[in-house]
């Protein structure tokens, strides 16, 4: 393919005239003016090209099943989340219920089981929380999960492995081949031509069913848990070894979960949460002691992969360097989101990513001057990160937040949305910056590029780093014209 008459976008190099870009066996093989070819033609008519865009941490089948679920992000107390309920059980009462983003951390209330049970239905109540770490399940839910019966939410570690098995209980969970595919088309639509997943469950041979199904239209970037590491071992695979045939579909990293989130203040932190603190632990806690903590990080990096460590409290991210550090592995820390400047610096020493999906900070801000008085200056460092040297990249953590790259690069430009006052500017960081972190380490588009291209109607670079800026790259999607991912149309507006 040959796109003529284009424009790159100056994500490093400048390049001010027109050029045309040759694409042969999936990269870029030649840029210059006025290219001579008989291949097929794309007259990109001025448009701008730039590397396509990567979510960097999705949990897709989440993600998926988004669309289906009843929306809870509304609700303001547990009575709210209730009458949600109910009236979705009034227009669908033969099919259980399964909801997504109440954030209980403001409510008056918690969330009790009893409150879904006296709704007395024979239908399972699955209700998973804005952050992903907790499942609000009735009692029926409860026995189809084989979870013991409490009044509290299932959390944590043990939310997580019961995940996995909700399509059992809730029949056709909507995530098939089909489905995924329809997510990648959607992602494709705004430019994205790669995501890591980092779903809870499922394994290598789940991947390569979907992907065989029809679900392979962007590249993905697998990740294990520690649940799935003895199978990805024993297959011999490493980091960025193609899953099977197609080399679009790679293995990624362990993916580690060390401690919990800021909603349920459960991330570890160096000094206590200010209120709602869960009894006994009121700075937080570890899912893993240091020591499995560095086992886990040994073992992978003998097998050859990276790790990707949750870690969202200071503590946290303090314990995960120590185990890169003790251990040799590669890879990063995911969230970021409270840290210390000495730990930054030690992040760029080590050379160990952050990956940070910055639309959080718009759900978190508030909740953070609350929960985390006078370390908010800390959240959300990516201003401190680059100019220390850290490598940071970019995501969303959706269904947490929208697949959405364009949302959060606006976010990491300026820390707000609508009329609020940016939050801790000091730590924004400039489109091209913002831009840079979300297409997988590709600066302005050159010879030896995979072909995983964007093509824009506006240039994204064009215009500071304020609100107004910022707004325009929040809606930047319908800019989108065409998406290739190694040469392949992706996506192309009609």
């Amino acid at each position: 393919m040959l796109i003529r008459n284009t424009r790159l976008v100056a994500l490093t190099d400048a390049v001010p005239r027109l050029v045309d870009v040759r694409v042969d066996d999936g990269r870029v093989v030649e840029v210059g003016p006025g290219l001579a070819g008989d291949e097929a033609v794309h007259d990109a008519g001025g448009r701008w090209l730039m590397p396509g865009l990567w979510d960097q941490h999705v949990h897709l089948g989440q993600w998926t099943l988004a669309s289906a679920r009843l929306d809870l992000g509304s609700a303001r107390s547990s009575a709210e989340a209730v009458a949600l309920v109910r009236e979705r059980l009034a227009q669908w009462p033969d099919l259980p219920v399964i909801g997504w983003g109440h954030r209980p951390t403001a409510w008056p209330d918690n969330p009790v089981v009893s409150d879904l049970d006296a709704i007395a239905t024979d239908q399972p109540i699955v209700l998973i929380a804005g952050d992903g770490h907790h499942g609000w399940l009735n009692t029926v839910a409860l026995h189809a999960l084989a979870l013991p019966i409490r009044e509290s939410v299932v959390s944590e570690a043990e939310w997580f492995m019961a995940y996995g098995r909700l399509a059992g209980v809730l029949g056709t969970d909507g995530t098939g081949p089909d489905a995924y595919r329809r997510s990648m088309e959607a992602a494709a639509a705004q430019g994205v031509v790669g995501v890591a997943d980092l779903e809870f469950s499922g394994g290598v041979a789940d991947w390569l069913a979907r992907w065989s199904g029809g679900a392979d239209l962007i590249r993905v970037r697998h990740a294990c848990y520690a649940d799935g590491l003895d199978d990805v071992l024993a297959r011999g695979l490493r980091t960025g070894d193609p899953l099977g045939d197609d080399p679009r579909l790679t293995m990624g990293p362990l993916k580690i979960i060390s401690d919990g989130s800021l909603n349920t203040r459960t991330a570890w932190c160096c000094e206590p949460y200010a209120e709602k603190a869960v009894p006994g632990f009121e700075e937080g806690q570890p899912n893993q002691t240091p020591e499995e903590l560095r086992t886990l990080l040994a073992r992978a990096a003998a097998g050859g992969l990276q790790v990707a460590v949750h870690a969202i409290g200071d503590r946290a991210v303090t314990e995960a360097l120590a185990a890169f550090e003790g251990t040799g592995a590669r890879g990063g820390i995911e969230h970021v989101q409270l840290t210390t400047r000495d730990d930054v610096r030690r992040m760029a020493r080590l050379g160990v990513r952050a990956s940070v999906q910055p639309a959080h900070l718009l759900d978190d801000r508030d909740v953070t001057e609350r929960l985390w008085p006078g370390r908010a200056e800390r959240c959300f460092p990516l201003r401190w990160m680059l100019d220390e040297g850290v490598e940071v990249v970019l995501g969303s953590d959706a269904p947490v937040s929208p697949l959405d790259p364009w949302l959060a690069v606006a976010c990491a430009v300026h820390r707000s949305a609508g009329d609020r006052e940016p939050w801790h500017p000091e730590q924004s960081i400039t489109a091209r910056e913002a831009l840079a972190a979300s297409t997988d380490g590709r600066g302005t588009v050159s010879v030896g590029h995979p072909a995983d291209l964007v093509l824009l109607d506006a240039d994204p670079l064009d215009g500071g780093s304020d609100r107004d800026h910022a707004l325009r790259l929040r809606s930047f999607a319908e800019h989108v014209a065409a998406t290739w991912v190694a040469g392949a149309t992706a996506y192309a507006r009609d």
